[in-house]
């Protein structure tokens, strides 16, 4: 299937590792123009390295401090990829774990700012260049702890579910401009952060990393983590032409770990 996007210019957030390289590595794979983007200038210098090497989609690093400067990483981003951005991935690290009740007040703000607002900052950005062009796709990585909390990640749980609101009210308001705003739900995807997720657990319950792995893998119908290229071709084909029908949503790409309808 032609996904439609060989041309497309994309910004994929976090995308130094785990699941936004994955992300970036699938879209480049059909042809996009992809921006990737994180602190971390070696490693993102080294993902875009890898994905041009293989000749096909064209990468290009910008190393920038969301939380700082949003509109300095938009501009560069439209300027190194020669035009508007026509997909964004919203894709943020995950705050720190922790319970309701440990979790300090004042924590919360710089979560928020660090999270969630340039995921808000970045499609009001864009969005005037989508609906000019009749074209827009927002794909936003969250969790499955939206839809069913997970224990000891309250500050994910909480702040990811302001996005969920967001993102539907956005979806209703421009999809008639072409444009759809889609939420992808990971569950235990095998990644350097779930592997930090399961040394926390570890500490938390006295138990060691493969025995916490082990009783989250018997809590997961399909019986393993998925590869975080499953759960990227999922976003590319939310990102893709082929979903034009596809706005509102949250896709669970979980293995049926979450439990509700």
């Amino acid at each position: 299937m032609d996904l439609g996007l060989a041309g497309k210019r994309a910004l994929v957030l976090s995308s130094s590792r785990g699941l936004g390289r994955g992300i970036a590595e699938a879209l480049a794979e059909e042809g996009a123009s992809v921006v990737l983007t994180a602190r971390s200038e070696d490693k993102l210098k080294a993902a875009a390295e890898a994905i041009n090497a293989r000749g096909k989609g064209r990468a290009v690093s910008i190393a920038a401090d969301l939380k700082a400067d949003a509109a300095g990483l938009h501009a560069k981003a439209v300027a190194a990829l020669g035009g508007p951005i026509d997909i964004l991935v919203s894709n943020t690290g995950g705050p720190p774990p922790g319970t309701a009740l440990a979790v300090k007040p004042e924590a919360w703000v710089p979560q928020f700012e660090s999270l969630v607002l340039p995921v808000f900052t970045l499609a009001g950005l864009c969005l005037p260049d989508m609906r000019k062009a009749g074209f827009g796709r927002i794909v936003i990585v969250a969790s499955s702890g939206v839809v069913q909390p997970i224990p000891n990640l309250v500050m994910s749980n909480a702040l990811r579910s302001s996005i969920l609101g967001w993102a539907k009210t956005l979806s209703a308001e421009v999809a008639k401009d072409g444009i759809t705003v889609n939420m992808i739900l990971p569950g235990r995807i095998e990644t350097d952060r779930t592997g930090e997720l399961d040394e926390a657990n570890a500490k938390r319950l006295g138990k060691s990393a493969a025995e916490v792995k082990a009783a989250s893998v018997a809590q997961i119908p399909a019986g393993r983590y998925g590869a975080v290229k499953e759960f990227a071709d999922v976003a590319c084909f939310l990102a893709s032409e082929r979903a034009s029908y596809v706005t509102g949503s949250m896709i669970r790409v979980d293995g049926g770990a979450t439990r509700s309808v």
